[in-house]
């Protein structure tokens, strides 16, 4: 009998930190890795629940306000006032754990491991030219920001009055490749907990698709959805991944769709590569198909063609970081910052109206991929960059291209200059190559957030800007200021011919040098003299291989007599 009232204390305090392990692993879904940090924190939780339990069911109050008496003066008067009493030495276990935590934090930082840091992405160096053909044309750029494809979105559901009624659209727009075009996606989520208990049963049976080119949205209806982020308890998609794989670490957790138009979540698996927490990258990822609850694990090398996203810009955008400041160790990225370059950063109000540096990157549909851009510049703060960073967000493949110019800010603040009376903004630009020319487009907007104009600023030359109410128009215009000579009718085939010059004149059109060609038969072929400056040194009698496009000159070659 003389046991029970010390082992009773153990009892009621093994039983209260057990039930905050338990609420802290299922509402935080916190992974049982010995790389993750919170599971780390919450052990130290708990281990300090046990101790102050135990010591509270014992009768001692070791920790929080205690009322003492003291005696004072010659005559011994009682005097009663309260403390706070905190006997730590009972407290040492989660005190030396919570330390451990915060020493192996600190040691697997970058201040001590900045060459582990720099190696992690693994940077090509590459051929921007190569990399990004005219052939990959201004369709596959995706120049819409989150906030209109929110307003595209928006308006879509609110036609819908059986929709919008019980449903919201996510703001968790993700950039896609269906079917080798760029589309956002978002899926539709319940407005709260009552709309999903009305509508579990049936699930969210529907998805929301905008087009960054033709700014336009569309509602697309599925079978229901009952495996999502915005359901509760066990069909919140989080926690139902969590339950099925208790180990891994996982975040990024978002929508896409295949390429028959069938919906997924889709959820990066992360490794701790350096110390225990540190060096963070990404080694596959886990699809639920949210109808019926099947989950496929996949590793990187494996991942199906038609999941885009694995690695986001923002994971890609912090490991170039790493890449660029630690090469040469953490001191110099400190003082010296030899060689250290980062991407472009702008200045954004966090949720407590403070000004931090962020991140920001466009959008290119390449190869069947989502490819995010961003400039690349130095870390003096001006404002040009020294080169650019295309990144596939499948794999991860990251290439570099040493091409100095304005940065994105520098170019954006230009195109809106073409129109200051207007008042319109610009759209964080996407990059594209015009013959060879690296050249920023984006959209400008006005203050509803409506596309209003396309512009085209020269990467190399920020002044060389044009403005134009579509795509097709904006490019013109561009090419028409460098030079560059466009097919007189675009359905023009090319064609090849071989011909003897009889006579060459040279005429002068709105400030841009004409050459024109007539061969020994009459026939008549021209070319801008900027763009095809070898042909300045023809002469009559020489023989010539033409490729052209109606009368114009597409390339020219000289044939040895």
């Amino acid at each position: 009998m003389k046991n029970k009232p010390k082992v009773l204390p153990f009892i009621i305090g093994g039983l209260a930190s057990l039930l905050v392990i338990i609420i802290g692993l299922f509402l935080f879904c916190t992974a049982i890795n010995i790389h993750n940090p919170e599971l780390w924190i919450l052990i130290t939780v708990a281990l300090f629940i046990f101790i102050f339990v135990t010591r509270l069911a014992n009768g001692f109050k070791d920790f929080g306000w205690v009322t003492v008496s003291k005696k004072v003066g010659s005559k011994g008067k009682t005097k009663k006032y309260t403390k706070f009493n905190f006997s730590i030495k009972y407290y040492i276990a989660p005190i030396a754990l919570a330390a451990l935590t915060a020493f192996i934090a600190i040691t697997g930082s970058t201040v001590f491991n900045a060459l582990p840091y720099s190696s992690i992405l693994k940077v090509v160096d590459s051929d921007f030219t190569k990399d990004l053909s005219e052939s990959v044309g201004t369709d596959s750029i995706a120049l819409m920001d989150t906030a209109s494809a929110q307003m595209l979105g928006d308006r879509e559901i609110g036609a819908l009055s059986d929709v919008v009624s019980q449903f919201d659209v996510s703001y968790d727009y993700i950039q896609i490749d269906y079917n080798g075009k760029p589309i956002k996606v978002s899926a539709l989520e319940y407005a709260g907990f009552f709309k999903w208990i009305n509508n579990r049963d049936n699930g969210v049976k529907g998805y929301v698709t905008v087009n960054p080119v033709s700014m336009s949205a569309s509602f697309e209806q599925s079978e229901g959805m009952r495996y999502i982020p915005s359901a509760y308890f066990f069909e919140d998609a989080y926690r139902y991944i969590w339950l099925k794989y208790p180990t891994l670490m996982i975040d990024n957790l978002h929508f896409e769709i295949d390429e028959s138009g069938k919906p997924y979540y889709v959820a990066s698996i992360n490794e701790k590569t350096i110390s225990l927490f540190g060096g963070k990258t990404v080694t596959g990822c886990i699809v639920l198909d949210p109808v019926s609850g099947e989950t496929v694990r996949y590793d990187l090398k494996d991942i199906p063609n038609w999941i885009d996203v694995v690695f986001n810009g923002d994971l890609i955008c912090e490991q170039y970081n790493w890449f660029g400041m630690f090469q040469n160790g953490y001191l110099n990225s400190l003082f010296g910052k030899k060689g250290c370059k980062q991407v472009t950063t702008y200045t954004s109000d966090d949720e407590n109206s403070d000004e931090t540096p962020a991140c920001d990157f466009g959008y290119v549909s390449k190869d069947g991929d989502i490819w995010i851009y961003t400039g690349v510049t130095s870390v003096n703060g001006d404002s040009s960059n020294i080169g650019f960073l295309l990144a596939n967000e499948r794999t991860g493949e990251s290439r570099y291209y040493s091409i100095a110019g304005a940065d994105e800010k520098s170019a954006m603040a230009a195109a809106e200059g073409e129109v200051q009376e207007k008042g319109y903004q610009a759209s964080f630009p996407s990059l594209i190559n015009i013959d060879g020319h690296p050249t920023y487009i984006m959209v400008l907007k006005d203050s509803g957030g409506l596309v209003k104009l396309y512009a085209a600023v020269n990467v190399e030359q920020y002044n060389l800007v044009t403005t134009a109410a579509t795509q097709a128009e904006c490019i013109s215009k561009y090419k028409s200021i460098l030079g560059i000579s466009e097919p007189e009718n675009p359905t023009d085939e090319t064609k090849e011919t071989t011909v003897t010059i009889a006579s060459i004149k040279y005429i002068d059109i709105d400030g841009n040098t004409f050459i024109y060609l007539i061969d020994t038969e009459n026939n008549i072929f021209k070319a801008k003299a900027a763009t095809h400056e070898n042909m300045l040194l023809l002469t009559e009698g020489d023989t010539v291989k033409l490729s052209c496009s109606g009368s114009t000159v597409v390339s020219c070659d000289k044939l040895e007599k």
